[in-house]
């Protein structure tokens, strides 16, 4: 692997991050669009006995090709650097420009669908399964969807780290939604800024055991059923639109451990016509060209390296 590519796959990484940060926006799908979706589920998948073995036994060459190794280092590189460096510009830009952040999201899912979809091939079976997989991602992504509240436990962050990263890697369900359900969003977010290590530490553990048991699953599905399992993340995706919808009203708020005042309960609604509309149906239209321009750029760079 080249610099070149690797500086690739680090992008790839810092897209993921910056999604993941977004509650409703998935990694996974960026991965999928990018191209690297199952590569990086069978990396995550050989993290297991076999790499153990050899590490401890010091074939350490053997190791790095067992897991993917530079494949991983740069593509987590760039989720961290998201993590770390854009957690507090997202979040921000979402407080104060909600329906134009979201309207350029949507119009990535949107794009996400068309290329994700177009790799299934369609049958009664595979129509069948996109339609279950996207009334249940329509359900789960509702944003009438009232979250947790709950302690801060470590026990509980390990757990709600195992939850959100499966999601992460699900295109289409946004970690950072599950963990706004589950009540911890802005506190993972806080303990991130803040560089609370006790926290980190126990949400990376939880994240990991997570990924890989759920990585096995995955892929196992894309081993044996290939065609439904792509039928159904088209269907999750097509669902989390519901989420990702930019026009909201909150109809009901609470009050977090500091005292703000935010959104508990919010429902859909029709676009008002007013002058960010035009900017929001702008930042659609430039969240789907992205796809189609990148689907592009990847297309080329195939026929070029062939």
């Amino acid at each position: 692997m080249n610099i070149k590519e690797n500086l690739f796959i680090y992008l790839k990484g810092v897209a993921m991050g910056a999604s993941d940060v977004v509650p409703g926006v998935s990694g996974g799908t960026i991965a999928f669009i990018s191209g690297i979706y199952e590569r990086l589920i069978f990396a995550i998948k050989n993290l297991n006995l076999t790499a153990i073995k050899l590490f401890f036994t010091g074939k350490f060459k053997e190791f790095w090709k067992h897991i993917d190794g530079t494949f991983l280092l740069f593509l987590v590189l760039g989720i961290a650097t998201s993590f770390l460096s854009l957690a507090k510009l997202i979040t921000y830009l979402i407080d104060t420009h909600p329906v134009l952040v979201w309207s350029f999201f949507f119009g990535l899912i949107m794009a996400s669908i068309y290329f994700v979809g177009r790799q299934v091939k369609w049958s009664f079976k595979s129509v069948a399964t996109l339609l279950v997989f996207a009334i249940i991602s329509f359900f789960i992504t509702s944003p009438t969807n009232a979250p947790l509240v709950t302690d801060s436990s470590l026990w509980y962050i390990f757990l709600c780290g195992a939850i959100a990263i499966c999601a992460m890697i699900l295109p289409g369900i946004s970690g950072s939604f599950i963990l706004l359900l589950l009540g911890q969003y802005k506190y993972i977010l806080e303990s991130l800024t803040a560089f609370n290590i006790p926290v980190i530490l126990v949400f990376i553990l939880g994240a990991g055991v997570g990924i890989i048991s759920f990585a096995n699953v995955l892929s196992w599905l894309f081993k044996h059923y290939e065609v439904i399992t792509l039928a159904a993340l088209t269907g999750f995706l097509l669902g989390s639109l519901n989420k990702i919808w930019p026009w909201k009203e909150t109809i009901e708020f609470y009050t977090d451990r500091h005292g703000e005042v935010l959104p508990l309960i919010q429902e859909n609604i029709l676009p008002n016509a007013n002058s960010q509309l035009l900017f929001s149906i702008a930042l659609i239209v430039l969240g789907f060209s992205i796809i189609f321009i990148l689907e592009y750029i990847a297309s080329s760079l195939k026929k070029k390296n062939k």
